[in-house]
């Protein structure tokens, strides 16, 4: 007998024996559920006998039998109702736990979140992919409809989806292009460092959705529930579906505030801030000037984040300001890194150190925030330790800048596109998805190794062009990614330490090194970043113009 939890209350199992009754009674079950019809196989005992010993036991037992992968609307509606009136915990079994773990799912279907359901089963050893459409439309079996059918669909309206809709029309104009997004703003994420050190308006960084689209583009304003790779399919929620020829995905990634204990309940309050979202970024700002003394914490969490070097942006920029006002003696900052190492590519690090040492900047490796206390401004970490062990250090603050931890968003990483570790499974040169031709993806979603910013998505838009119009036979060969990611260190207002780099922390520098040597503090690097990078991003890699990004072809 193997019992396998799904959530508080409820259990499966596959098929057990009476003698099996005395054990599911003492690990405290009060009920039972049997989800396989009598006779099914020569080793099977027949309910009466089950029902026997539980109800001998002083258990509750009920009979919902379903023929195995036939599993009806009704009997989940009827599980959902036997799991109303049953004393909890239940445990419902079958002759694996399928049939038990999808009855559960469809009563659960609009009382918990797709994600959720479709994790629980897959914790358990169950897979319910194949039920997303009835997950969605609430238990039952949807009408198979499509909303509409577009040549190529497009997931997600940021920076990565507007530049890949944007390449292919600058290469195949008419073509019939959809983009799926939900949001109303498009925002200039990387412009978010500025306005938290007061050098951008935070309006600077936001365009209404509509004044960034391309002309030409179907927008469907709706969020994407599901995929259907074999079927050519993507659910939008409500159950929708929209068929497409190709694909491309690429929604981002999701910041995971709920991630660490109490921070959602103190964000923007309390000295608590982050230059990771829009509203917060100016008050970071605040936070910066107001402080004359004491301490400020700086966070990074585990990768893969977007962005790695945005985290001591702040911290670089902030200790700017006080060394500006004179007040830096009297700030005690302290840099805590999940990680290891300052900065991945080493070539960058002696530069970054030269400026921790100038601020007087304490770094704590091994350091990940796991709680915080915005109130009586304490924050919680776990400090990894020499052994491998790890312990509980808390730390006290008058202002803090957290980065929240990061993952893929929750419909990619329950779909058929993700790899193991949740991220959209593509090839790294290619950008194609691993198992479906005619699928592919870029920007922060994917599991390719480069650095999560908008200038790989830059260098990656035209190359998933490229490929896509090369799957329609309007383009000849392979275009290739090489890994490029690009991170303007902003190590002091008017300087920048400007970090290139390809797959596996190759410097890949854009520029000869006697007009900007990234691995030196820099101010026309800092130029660039603010004055020059703005319109580049809004007025060329959003509208398809490929400077400094033409793809380079396989072999």
């Amino acid at each position: 007998m193997e019992i396998k939890n799904l959530a508080p209350g409820i259990a499966v199992s596959p098929q057990i024996v009476s003698a099996d009754i005395a054990a599911i009674a003492q690990a405290g079950f009060k009920s039972v559920i049997c989800n396989r019809p009598d006779g099914e196989g020569a080793d099977q005992p027949g309910f009466k006998e089950i029902e026997a010993a539980a109800l001998n036991a002083g258990l509750q037992i009920k009979y919902l039998p379903a023929e195995s992968g036939k599993v009806t609307d009704e009997q989940g509606a009827a599980f959902g109702r036997l799991m109303d009136e049953l004393p909890k915990p239940v445990l419902a079994y079958c002759r694996t736990g399928m049939r038990s773990t999808t009855m559960w799912a469809l009563a659960n279907a609009g009382k918990s979140p797709l994600p959720a359901l479709i994790e629980a089963a897959a914790k358990a050893g169950y897979d319910l992919k194949g039920l997303v459409r009835r997950i969605i439309n609430g238990g039952k079996t949807p009408v198979e409809v499509a909303d509409s059918t577009h040549e190529i669909v497009i997931v997600g309206a940021g920076a990565a989806g507007i530049a890949v809709a944007s390449s292919l029309l600058s290469r195949s104009p008419g073509l019939d292009i959809a983009i799926i997004d939900p949001a109303d703003i498009h925002y200039y994420q990387p412009g978010w460092t500025m306005v938290g050190a007061g050098v951008f308006d935070a309006a600077f960084t936001a365009r209404t959705m509509g004044a960034v689209l391309p002309q030409g583009v179907h927008w469907i304003k709706a969020a994407v529930a599901a995929f259907e790779p074999e079927r050519n399919a993507v659910i939008l929620d409500g159950c929708r579906v929209v068929s497409y020829k190709q694909l491309v995905v690429c929604p981002g990634l999701k910041l995971d505030w709920n991630g660490i204990e109490g921070l959602s309940d103190t964000l923007g309050r309390n000295g608590v801030t982050s230059n990771y979202r829009y509203d917060l970024a100016p008050y970071t700002w605040k936070l910066v000037q107001q402080m004359r003394g004491g301490k400020a914490v700086f966070t990074q969490p585990p990768m893969p984040i977007k962005c790695a070097g945005a985290p001591q942006k702040a911290m670089y920029l902030s200790a700017d300001h006080w060394k500006r006002q004179g007040v830096l003696k009297d700030v005690d900052i302290q840099f805590c890194n999940a990680g290891a190492v300052l900065f991945g590519v080493a070539d960058y690090v002696p530069a970054l150190m030269e400026y921790v040492k100038a601020y007087g900047i304490q770094l704590n490796f091994g350091r990940t925030l796991t709680a915080i206390d915005g109130v009586n401004k304490l924050a919680t970490f776990s400090q990894a330790k020499p052994d491998g062990s790890k312990e509980v250090v808390t730390q006290s603050f008058d202002m803090i800048h957290v980065v929240p931890p990061q993952k893929a968003p929750d419909f990619i990483r329950v779909s058929p596109l993700a790899d193991a570790a949740g991220w959209v499974d593509v090839d790294p040169a290619t950008l194609r998805h691993k198992v479906h031709a005619n699928v592919f993806a870029l920007g922060d979603a994917t599991n390719t190794t480069n650095a999560k910013t908008a200038a790989a998505a830059r260098k990656q838009a035209p190359v998933v062009a490229h490929n896509v119009l090369a799957t329609r036979g309007q383009a000849q060969g392979d275009a290739k990614y090489d890994g490029y990611g690009s991170c303007p260190l902003t190590v002091e207002r008017g300087k920048i330490v400007l970090a290139e780099f390809t797959y596996g922390g190759k410097v890949a520098p854009s520029f000869p090194k006697w007009l900007i040597d990234g691995t030196k503090p820099s101010a026309l690097a800092w130029y660039l970043k603010e004055r020059i990078l703005p319109p580049l991003y809004w007025d060329a890699m959003l509208k398809g113009r490929e400077w400094l990004a033409k793809p380079e072809m396989v072999g």
